[in-house]
């Protein structure tokens, strides 16, 4: 595999199956030297990691991953060596934990009109203690067996434009990137696979600093073009699995989308540039 870092990675304090300790320990055994883990909207996973990574030799980026609106379209931005201890950032994910569970609690609403039987408590009982999302109420329509595989909640019921969607609140791309810039990290697109061209640019002329050009969902032509993006505009390059594990199906995907050393050099060097 080429490649030592992976930049893009959940735990079980967001949509993720595994503890911080399990991810640092599994990305040792696998050979990766730099990881980043990404939770959505949530950061609880980062003290541990990092101090665990330090004690076995990988260094843990701390990061997040953060949903915003462009054009109606949900898009996401991942924020990589954030100061966790930054008064502003804890204020912010804490508000949108909040959204998050009020959000899960009209989806659920909408389920039981429809007449599946389900309750806020049985998607409590799948998130535990992170921050409630989509994903945790399709883990518990599937623990109640009535989907018959994860995906079918998405798209039979949950994705954008089912019949139980609920919009989620997201603050614009320029906040989120000013939230991100304010803790002291860097702001890249996150999947842009998923995202039309005039988002990319949009994002690209509010000052995004990267792009996450290695992903799995990514293609060969789409890592070239990505690439090419960065190259034209100046940004940086990161990528990664966009791990999750357990009922997600992408437990062989671990560690196998990955960047360079030299990668998280060039993110170290930007870092540098900007408080001098």
């Amino acid at each position: 595999m080429i490649g030592e870092a992976d930049l893009h990675m959940h735990t079980y304090y967001s949509d993720g199956f595994y503890s911080p300790y399990d991810i640092v320990k599994r990305a040792k055994e696998s050979g990766l030297k730099i990881i980043s883990i990404t939770d959505h909207d949530g950061i609880g996973a980062l003290e541990d990691a990092i101090a665990y990574g330090k004690d076995i030799g990988v260094e843990v980026i701390p990061g997040v991953e953060i949903s915003t609106d462009i054009e109606d379209k949900e898009v996401h931005l991942l924020g990589y060596f954030l100061d966790i201890h930054n008064d502003e950032l804890i204020k912010y994910l804490q508000f949108f934990r909040d959204e998050r569970f009020q959000r899960a609690r009209r989806i659920v609403k909408k389920l039981r009109n429809l007449g599946l039987d389900i309750s806020i408590d049985d998607v409590i009982d799948q998130a535990k203690n992170s921050a409630i999302g989509r994903p945790h109420i399709a883990l518990a329509l599937l623990e109640k067996g009535l989907i018959s595989n994860y995906h079918e909640a998405f798209n039979k019921y949950i994705s954008d434009n089912g019949p139980a969607y609920e919009k989620k609140i997201h603050v614009s791309p320029r906040s989120a990137l000013k939230l991100i810039s304010d803790a002291g990290g860097l702001s890249f697109i996150a999947h842009p696979g998923y995202m039309k061209e005039s988002i990319l640019l949009h994002l690209i002329h509010t000052g995004i600093d990267g792009i996450e050009v290695v992903h799995p969902s990514h293609n060969a032509h789409q890592i070239k073009f990505y690439r090419g993006i960065v190259n034209q505009y100046c940004l940086l390059e990161s990528g990664g699995t966009d791990f999750h594990g357990g009922k997600k199906g992408d437990e062989d995907n671990f560690g196998k989308f990955r960047v360079s050393i030299q990668t998280v050099a060039a993110m170290k060097k930007m870092l540098i540039r900007n408080v001098s």
